[in-house]
């Protein structure tokens, strides 16, 4: 995935283009954050999620973390917590 780019369908055609961030080669000893969108099930999926991280590799941490609203990103706060202090997010939504 190095390399690849990302369309932000948010912005005029044109705009802006974005790489992907870069990925860690293992998730041991790293820091993951499930962050769910506020839609049904999600938790239930990220628990799972969690659990099949937690079983295969050895993380520092996983922590979970809900949106408010589906209809809007996620608050500031939340998001430069995840930001600041994890490794990796996985970011869930599930009917």
């Amino acid at each position: 995935m190095e390399g690849e780019r990302l369309f932000d369908p948010t912005v005029p055609a044109g705009r802006r283009v974005e790489r992907l961030a870069g990925r860690p080669a293992s998730l041991d000893g790293k820091a993951v954050a499930l962050l769910d969108i506020s839609k049904p099930k999600g938790d239930w999926y990220l628990e799972e999620v969690g659990a099949l991280l937690s079983a295969r590799y050895s993380l520092r941490e996983v922590r979970y973390f809900k949106k408010p609203t589906h209809a809007r990103p996620a608050p500031e706060e939340m998001a430069e917590e995840i930001a600041r202090g994890f490794d990796a997010v996985v970011e869930g939504l599930a009917y």
